[in-house]
């Protein structure tokens, strides 16, 4: 497999605390993530070990994500392992602070390509409309932590 990385970031008119908490709610990710739903399958969501299911996608183009958190530093840093056989790989998501009343929200993906040779040629292609799927997700989660209580 062959590995390859997309980073986006988003600033938000949030704090970081406010930011991560909306960012780590699994089950709420469906309010703001691109069709995706998440539900927690083992531990509490919120430490190293925790396990998630994500189905992405709509109808025959959905799959099954998989993932385990195995970096929790609140309210900064989470990191996940997609160990699904579609998706592979390490997701990352930062809050970094910027004073008492904004954050910016770091999404990162180290993904290892499946299907070869035509993973590899496919991903010019692909590239494109996840990254812009990605950048719309983290405007909604932009809009959802600014207006949360």
């Amino acid at each position: 497999m062959t590995a390859r990385a997309l980073t986006v970031e988003r600033d938000v008119a949030a704090p970081a605390e406010r930011t991560w908490r909306v960012l780590s709610d699994w089950p709420g990710q469906s309010e703001w993530m691109l069709g995706t739903q998440v539900r927690l399958t083992r531990g509490d969501g919120r430490s190293v070990g925790s396990r998630l299911v994500a189905r992405t996608g709509w109808g025959p183009l959905a799959f099954t994500d998989p993932m385990e958190i195995t970096r929790w530093e609140p309210p900064r840093r989470c990191d996940v392992r997609h160990t699904g056989r579609l998706v592979r790989g390490v997701g990352i998501f930062t809050v970094v602070p910027r004073g008492d009343a904004r954050s910016t929200v770091v999404w990162t993906e180290r993904l290892e390509l499946p299907f070869g040779v035509v993973g590899r040629l496919g991903w010019p292609l692909a590239r494109p409309a996840f990254e812009a799927g990605v950048r719309l997700s983290l405007r909604q989660l932009a809009h959802h932590c600014e207006h949360a209580p």
